[in-house]
């Protein structure tokens, strides 16, 4: 290729080329080749806008530089009138440009006259290694520009905080972490990284890069599914769990599942994915004939605000918004019931009561997860006059997700044992392709929308509709997977061949 101008490198490109050289190179010479954004990763991408907009309220005074990267050259224009300016205190989303690398800087304080202190805002709740190479490359493109910096932080969220009422504290909200000591030596690797990155995106051809481990972290990367296009189902890097037994097999030049020796050690889920087969447990039957009738298939969805919405809860806490139960009776019949709270207060108390009146006083409570566990406790926190009642429907729970992988496995569920793996594969007409929504991301988005920013009644309705569906497919779900396997096993004895006499 070996443009005249190699293009411009950014804080996040520098990113990138740290996790993967080749990631670097597709995102600035074939986007098209990356995945779409998912549900998960947009969600991820609004809660971090809202820690944004919350952190910048640490700064009174302070003022947002909106021009966006389509207009570099009057961002770095506005950023420049603004820090000339000595009655702002703060500027946010400054625009920074040193030899070739233009970076964008979540809050740049004012400590004195022509002395800043560089803060990055991150919705994480600690400090993570990719959090110091971000801070060191935007302390280079600065002081590369002749700022006198006071100091380098971090700004995430702090986790314990609990919120009482009335104003968000955002002294509580948000720990300030110093790390001008910790980026020193990362940022003297700076100039020759972006050398080197510049290097990569001036040649004529893609890097040759086996994908691995390092395409997940520490984000996964939207050019997996090309990447990974041409490997084999049996690919070795499908094998699940343990991924050092697959980087020391990948060592051995093993490629595939198929070629590992029977002398290596496997746990018992990765030994079933090897096999490639469909397996039972001699004791599944009774494991099943363990739940008591009525038996109820429950299934909370929940959302997590970063910034916490209602009196005693933390950030990211998970609050129940919606729940779906399917009831079977032991003649075979059943009844569905639901209920999905609409409004901005805090629904706790009458989901804990709706869901109480649903599942009664007796049978088993199916679950799919240790999760609707943790909702029921924190329900009874929350709670106080349904704490007992609560608490007994926990006693009562059978997690449909233990006995799978205790007791049966698919060659179909390619290693996973995710709803979304194991439900296509057994019950094919409950997959989840017919849905507005495939997952709980995007329940939690969708119901954001519905509830905090949508207006016009009539899309609230169809977002309401497509959450209740989607909680009632993960219920339905769980019956049908019981009666599924309830069948394998009376067909596994009708197949088994009779004792001689």
């Amino acid at each position: 290729m070996n443009p005249a101008r190699p293009p411009r490198l950014s804080k996040s490109r520098f990113l990138s080329g740290l996790q993967c050289h080749k990631r670097l190179y597709l995102e600035v010479h074939a986007p098209q080749l990356a995945t779409e954004r998912d549900a998960q990763r947009r969600n991820v991408l609004d809660v971090g806008k809202d820690v944004g907009e919350a952190a910048r309220r640490r700064f009174p005074g302070g003022v947002l530089v909106t021009e966006d990267h389509r207009h570099a050259s009057s961002a770095l224009e506005r950023t420049a009138a603004l820090m000339a300016d000595s009655t702002v205190p703060a500027v946010f989303e400054g625009a920074f440009h040193f030899e070739g690398t233009l970076i964008r800087v979540d809050v740049l304080e004012r400590v004195a006259h022509g002395v800043w202190r560089l803060i990055e805002v991150k919705a994480a709740s600690r400090v993570k290694s990719v959090h110091l190479d971000d801070l060191a490359v935007q302390t280079y493109v600065l002081q590369g520009n002749g700022l006198d910096l006071a100091g380098v932080f971090l700004m995430h969220v702090n986790r314990r905080y609990t919120y009482l009422g009335g104003e968000v504290d955002l002294n509580e909200l948000f720990t300030l972490a110093d790390l001008t000591d910790a980026i020193q030596e990362r940022l003297l690797a700076v100039p020759a990284r972006l050398d080197h990155m510049r290097d990569v995106l001036g040649a004529d051809r893609v890097p040759d890069v086996e994908p691995d481990h390092h395409c997940h972290a520490p984000y996964g990367c939207p050019f997996w599914a090309h990447c990974t296009a041409a490997k084999s189902s049996r690919w070795i890097y499908y094998l699940p769990e343990n991924k050092g037994v697959v980087r020391r097999l990948q060592k051995q030049g093993i490629a595939t599942m198929d070629d590992v020796p029977p002398r290596v050690p496997l746990t018992p889920l990765q030994q079933r994915v090897r096999d490639h087969r469909e397996w039972l447990s001699p004791q599944l039957g009774d494991v099943l004939q363990s739940v008591r009738y009525p038996v109820h298939h429950l299934d909370f969805e929940t959302f997590m605000p970063a910034v916490p919405l209602y009196v005693r809860t933390r950030p990211y806490q998970a609050i129940p918004i919606q729940w779906s139960n399917h009831t079977e009776t032991a003649d075979g019949a059943w009844r569905h019931t639901a209920y999905l709270w609409t409004e901005q207060k805090d629904a706790r108390e009458e989901i804990a009561v709706r869901v109480l009146e649903s599942v009664g006083d007796e049978g088993s409570i199916c679950v799919y997860s240790d999760s609707e566990r943790s909702i029921l406790r924190n329900l009874a926190e929350a709670v106080p006059s349904l704490r007992k009642d609560l608490l007994r429907l926990v006693d009562r729970l059978w997690d449909l997700l233990v006995v799978m992988q205790t007791h049966y496995y698919h060659p179909d569920f390619q290693g996973s044992y995710s709803m979304k793996s194991v439900l296509p594969a057994l019950v094919p007409s409950l997959d989840y392709g017919d849905l507005d929504i495939h997952d709980g991301a995007t329940a939690s988005a969708m119901y954001h929308r519905m509830v905090f920013v949508e207006t016009d009644w009539v899309e609230r309705q169809r977002l309401a509709a497509a959450l209740h569906a989607y909680c009632a497919r993960d219920s339905l779900g769980m019956m049908e997977l019981r009666r599924t396997l309830s069948q394998k096993v009376a067909n596994s004895f009708v197949d088994r061949p009779s004792a001689p006499c």
